[in-house]
């Protein structure tokens, strides 16, 4: 991390004045996001894809009521996150919006559509890759060097708490894309699971490179078990065996090689976040959580409302409390409201380690 910064950089009377004000907002914890349309707050409305949540009905329950880029209903995991640690949600690190002090809050890079793999979601055209994402991340760092100094700037970025979502799209959109798409010719499934956590291992260690020092590391959902996965596989409604073998196999080398990392650096910098269990508790009993289904997705057309795009001509359920679904592939806000209060209080079925609480705790002694 050292070597991303000059030293001697002279510090200004006007820095000084300017940090009078700035230095109380650098106080609170940064928030940095990566990954896919999971975690995505907006970064794709700047982009020519196809990727985007930039009409009604999503954000209907937002507070402005109005479409933001979030594939969600209202708000989504990062969002909650921000809102558990008392902290402004972070901003898309392409919304023109991102300047000045808001930059110390933080800055979400996350793209619809991408993976692990470069290749994954090339149906999408213009999204952010993970590598892209990354280069923001260090140019970021830039941008917030210039406005209180590289030692501070060092300082907010190993302070921080980093979220990254990868994996899901790797089988969805890319693996198991099409029939016999090209990495489902190249590799059979046990041996496509390892290759792609040795590419996230290098994407992990290249955030570790880049000052990242407590991440948040989600496993895959149940990705057979969305509504639009049930529509196209799903008989009698049960998740599709598939796409649950490919998570199932997924899940547990990526907590593997999470703790082989943290074995490596002498510190629990990886946390890892089980979102297989934290979405099959309301999946499977979706009542228990005040659920009417978890098979019927609240905004969508055709089986299970699980075929197409959400958009205005969709069938929109009246009450998007009573959906653990938003749209085809995305939980809704009260869904990712469950998922986060089980990342910050959860048990190690859940987060291994340790928990975000704990986190929050442990860093505040710090």
């Amino acid at each position: 991390m050292d070597s991303l910064f000059s030293t001697g950089s002279l510090v200004t009377l006007s820095l000084i004045l300017a940090l009078t004000t700035v230095a109380p907002q650098a106080e609170a914890r940064a928030f940095f996001v990566f990954g896919d349309s999971l975690v995505d707050n907006g970064n794709n409305d700047y982009l020519a894809t196809t990727a985007r949540a930039d009409s009604p009905p999503y954000g209907i329950d937002y507070p402005t009521h109005q479409p933001t880029g979030r594939f969600s209903n209202g708000l989504n995991i990062p969002d909650i996150i921000s809102e558990q640690m008392g902290a402004e949600p972070t901003l898309p690190y392409l919304s023109p919006m991102l300047t000045g002090e808001r930059l110390l809050v933080g800055a979400n890079f996350a793209s619809a559509g991408i993976g692990i793999l470069n290749d994954t979601g090339i149906q999408f055209l213009n999204i952010i890759r993970i590598g892209r994402q990354l280069e923001y991340f260090q140019q970021y760092q830039n941008r917030v060097s210039g406005l209180i100094g590289p030692e501070q700037t060092q300082r907010l970025v190993n302070q921080a708490l980093v979220l990254i979502t990868l994996g899901g799209n790797d089988f969805v959109n890319n693996y198991y894309l099409v029939p016999l798409s090209a990495r489902s010719r190249q590799f059979a499934l046990p041996d496509y699971v390892p290759f792609l956590i040795s590419e996230y291992r290098k994407i992990l260690v290249r955030l570790y490179e880049l000052g990242a020092r407590r991440v948040l590391v989600t496993g895959t959902g149940p990705l057979g078990c969305v509504p639009a996965e049930l529509a196209q596989r799903s008989r009698n409604g049960e998740c599709a065996v598939e796409l649950q073998q490919a998570a199932a196999l997924f899940n547990p080398q990526l907590v593997e090689m999470l703790g082989g990392l943290n074995s490596e650096i002498g510190g629990n910098v990886f946390i890892a976040a089980n979102a297989m269990e934290m979405n099959m508790d309301f999946i499977s009993d979706p009542q228990a959580y005040g659920f009417v289904t978890s098979k019927v997705a609240c905004c969508g057309q055709g089986p299970y409302n699980g075929l197409g795009l959400c958009t205005r001509l969709s069938n929109l359920c009246p009450n998007r409390d009573i959906y653990a679904f938003w749209d085809p592939f995305h939980p809704s806000e009260r869904a990712n409201r469950i998922i986060v209060q089980q990342m910050m209080t959860g048990s190690s079925k859940y987060m291994n380690p340790m928990n975000l609480s704990t986190i929050l705790a442990l860093d505040s002694k710090t």
